[in-house]
């Protein structure tokens, strides 16, 4: 079923040329954080009068952007995923700001119905070959599991779980973008084929369909070892056979911005989204399809004065 969706073409939100902008805006491959980014430009254009150009760029591209000026504000610096680039830029060169406030997040592996009344409730049942071969979409007889996209930081974690617990040996684990990931589990539960995948929340997918988190170790930081990503062979020379510890995330921007533009670095850090307006989000861009420069203009117009506070406080 993955291989059967694996052609939509996804749909990518606007990129602008960055040389004529008075700021910019990483804008990553998810709904929220597309949406975020989108919001943000609207937010500041109306109460700060500046305009912001959108990138569409990678994690460690945007962390390297702010250091180096080709990037003002990142709206999702998702953690523990990049604790490494928050340690270099944050902590040691101190060239980019993140945000004290952070939205509650989880991450995490989830089954369909059907994959729970299959018997895939536990992390450990991926072990098992005969378990793994009902995830099996393509008839190889091995069982395929949608990690996450390409370059998400959580998906190759995702592969060192695999890895760590065992699994890796008899599942396909498929990297894709997530509208792929999404269409699949759509596909999946219209059709009765049990699934297993990659998850996290705040995420619309909870409030779609009914799915069910794996049961697995609780996090343990002694069994979460995760190598630095100046190793070529991070993932090999990383171990996590638990769940993910607690995660948040946060808005961050470049030092310098936030020197030049101190009201919108205090606007950036009263910002104040909850999981419920996250999923919102998601729902809003992946299900009913609106453009995040729509869903953005309404969001701002319908929350005026919660966006003035954000600014007077």
């Amino acid at each position: 079923m993955l291989g059967a969706v694996a052609s939509i073409v996804i749909a990518s939100g606007p990129a602008c040329n960055a040389q004529a902008a008075e700021l910019v805006i990483a804008v990553p491959n998810w709904p929220s954080g597309q949406a975020t980014a989108n919001m943000l430009k609207v937010a500041i254009g109306k109460t700060f009068g500046l305009e912001a150009d959108l990138r569409e760029m990678g994690e460690l591209n945007a962390f390297a952007g702010l250091e180096s000026g080709e990037v003002d504000i990142h709206p999702e610096v998702w953690r523990p995923n990049l604790d490494a680039a928050v340690a270099k830029y944050v902590d040691e060169k101190k060239t980019v700001v993140l945000a004290g406030r952070a939205v509650a997040a989880w991450q995490g592996l989830c089954a369909t119905e059907d994959a729970e009344n299959a018997g895939i409730k536990s992390i450990k049942d991926l072990s098992d070959p005969k378990k793994g071969a009902l995830l099996d979409t393509d008839g190889d007889g091995r069982g395929e599991l949608w990690i996450g996209a390409e370059t998400w930081t959580s998906t190759a974690i995702e592969r060192v779980r695999a890895n760590s617990y065992g699994y890796a040996a008899n599942l396909e684990l498929v990297e894709a973008e997530e509208d792929v990931g999404m269409a699949a589990v759509d596909a999946a539960v219209a059709t009765g084929r049990p699934m297993v995948f990659a998850c996290y929340a705040p995420h619309n997918v909870f409030e779609l369909h009914k799915v069910t988190r794996l049961e697995e170790p609780a996090y343990d930081p002694a069994r979460w070892q995760i190598a630095p990503g100046s190793d070529p062979l991070w993932i090999e020379h990383s171990k996590a056979d638990v769940a993910w510890p607690p995660s948040s995330f946060h808005i961050a921007w470049s030092t310098a911005f936030g020197a030049k533009h101190a009201d919108i670095a205090a606007f950036l850090e009263r910002v104040d989204l909850t999981p419920q307006e996250v999923t919102a989000m998601t729902y809003a861009l992946q299900v009913e399809r609106i453009p995040p420069s729509d869903y953005a203009e309404k969001w701002v117009a319908d929350h005026a004065t919660r966006i003035d506070g954000w600014a007077k406080p």
